[in-house]
């Protein structure tokens, strides 16, 4: 489904009263950059449905609104949240850097912990990884300082969690294993955090690693 266009009457009620963050993409018609980017804009929005939204404004139409938003070129993209603008970036530019734009304002699955984060508060001492891969994972390679309790055990072993030096994030390999069992932990009133997109994502981002030789 193609991104709606939306005109200067629609702006309160589709951007600012949003209760999603919504991407507005700037466009002309008139404007290569533009149609080359269009698809790159429809297949993010479809992967993002029900997380954020995804709208056009076409520039001559909406002169007013442009100028009040200093667009200066096409095409402009500006994520709004909570009414306000909180990021933009000019030019034709490519669905991941658009995706980065939304990310941090995008709704998040309850005690989900980003890489970046995470790699933060074990600098501070306040938290503690937990491997949940297999041994021979855990071996080849893990966060630095991580302990390793494979994931079907962890049910069993919850005290021994609570005993360590700071609170357990947990991480497998791409996030999908350990949200599942913090969904489930959290239903039976143990809340408990979780590394997004697991030791992928931490390794995506260029954090350290160790590698026992």
């Amino acid at each position: 489904m193609p991104v709606p266009v939306i005109s200067e009457q629609d702006f309160e009620r589709e951007v600012l009263r949003s209760e999603l963050p919504v991407l507005i993409d700037f466009y002309a018609d008139w404007c290569g950059p533009c149609k080359t980017v269009a698809p790159e804009v429809e297949s993010l929005s479809r992967e993002l449905e029900g997380k954020a939204k995804f709208v056009k404004v076409n520039i001559d139409q909406s002169k007013r609104l442009a100028t009040m938003l200093r667009v200066q070129a096409v095409p402009t993209f500006m994520v709004f949240h909570r009414g306000r603008p909180v990021a933009a970036e000019q030019g034709a530019v490519r669905k991941a850097r658009l995706r980065e734009l939304l990310d941090p304002f995008l709704p998040r699955a309850e005690g989900a912990i980003r890489a970046m984060e995470l790699f933060q508060l074990l600098k501070q001492g306040q938290v503690a990884a937990v491997d949940t891969r297999e041994a021979q994972a855990y071996g080849r390679a893990h966060i630095p300082g991580a302990v390793n309790i494979p994931i079907d055990e962890i049910e069993n072993r919850l005290a021994e969690l609570h005993m360590l030096p700071g609170e357990p994030i947990l991480y497998c390999r791409a996030g999908d294993k350990t949200k599942e069992l913090a969904d489930k932990l959290g239903q039976s009133g143990v809340p408990i955090a979780f590394l997004e997109n697991g030791f992928l994502g931490w390794e995506a981002e260029g954090l350290p690693i160790e590698r026992p030789d």
